[in-house]
């Protein structure tokens, strides 16, 4: 999952951390209003040009090829990275609707968890809940409602839940009780998992948590999507999966996925949304890394050697000339509006991976 970081100093040191500064979100302040700082773009790889290049017969560019396999589109491998494969515009323009829709709807739905359990406990129907302006309201343990001495024995006492109500009927309520709006919960929404749940605080996977098995069209799609950088005659087995959620300025610092069996299996990368940068480097922060764009669509898969490199996502693109999301807009304009003022901004990223 997410490896551990050395020292504060160090790490603010190396040329990982270097890359991130240079094409993290950063303003400068003008007249009226903050303005995005430029960042030179010019050294960020572009897969979609690539692609279409390679249609057009034209030459590649150097230290990328063309893997050479029976698969439904072109798949791009980087020399300097074995295991590492670029699969542009892999998903359709349907399918990324339907599993952007699910990673706001279905997947964060408990028993699956978020990164909202440590504090408000499983939270149901979020996304829902946030489109009707619904507000999340700490409900009193009972011991309390029902008067008990707070000096009397409290080993039965239940903890503190936490509900969701519509503004007028907390509004009627008229006492001071802790309360949060869906809408800010949803912005606020990090990651959600699927299928084995990873403890974050223990660093591995907890197969004794309830949770919710992964959706069989997309164990099928990823087997699919896993076969170029699969070990020849064996299948992909989808086990879990961790959605992660971007908002504008949001990043994801470099770490490596290193708490799977396997690391001959890929995982599966699934880009949604707004175009993002991704970073992949070395077996250590010292070592410079690669940039390249992900727009929404694109597949990642990362196996073997390439499993122990650094990787992240120090930029998301929300602005309108930079997002690349107009097929997106096109499609939910048909659709609901809450799905489209979402995407608008945001980013989502499912990656899927074979556990054992």
């Amino acid at each position: 999952m997410y490896g551990s970081e050395t020292g504060t100093e160090d790490v603010e040191r190396t040329a990982f951390r270097k890359a991130e500064k240079k094409y993290k979100l950063y303003y400068d302040n003008g007249r009226k209003k903050k303005q995005p700082r430029p960042v030179d773009l010019s050294e960020v790889l572009d897969f979609k040009s690539i692609s279409e290049r390679y249609a057009q017969n034209a030459e590649l560019p150097a230290g990328i090829s063309k893997l050479q396999c029976d698969f439904d589109r072109p798949v791009f491998c980087l020399e300097s990275h074995p295991g590492f494969y670029f699969i542009p515009g892999a998903l359709t323009i349907e399918e990324q609707c339907q599993w952007i829709k699910d990673s706001l709807t279905s997947f964060p739905q408990p028993p699956n968890r978020t990164n909202h359990n440590v504090i408000y406990g499983p939270i149901e129907d979020l996304f829902v809940s946030a489109k009707q302006g619904k507000v999340l309201v700490e409900e009193e343990p009972s011991h309390q409602r029902n008067g008990t001495d707070s000096n009397n024995d409290q080993s039965t006492a239940t903890a503190p839940s936490w509900k969701f109500s519509d503004v007028q009927s907390f509004s009627s309520r008229g006492e001071a009780c802790k309360s949060v709006p869906a809408s800010v919960l949803l912005r606020k929404l990090r990651w959600s998992t699927l299928g084995l749940q990873f403890d974050w605080s223990k660093r591995s996977y907890n197969v004794s948590l309830p949770h919710n098995k992964i959706p069989d069209d997309l164990c099928q799609l990823s087997t699919k999507l896993a076969t170029p950088a699969m070990p020849s005659g064996e299948d992909f087995q989808p086990e879990a999966a961790i959605v992660n959620y971007f908002g504008q300025g949001d990043m994801l610092g470099g770490h490596l996925d290193d708490m799977e069996k396997d690391w001959s299996k890929p995982i599966v990368s699934m880009s949604l949304g707004c175009k993002a940068i991704f970073l992949i480097g070395g077996n250590s922060r010292e070592h410079t890394p690669l940039a390249m764009f992900l727009r929404s669509g694109d597949v990642i898969l990362m196996a073997g050697a390439a499993r122990e490199c650094f990787h992240g996502v120090p930029r998301i693109f929300a602005d309108k000339e930079h997002a690349e999301i107009s097929e997106l807009e096109l499609q939910f304009s048909d659709e609901d509006d809450s799905f489209l003022e979402y995407v608008r901004t945001s980013r989502v990223n499912i990656n899927i991976r074979q556990v054992f």
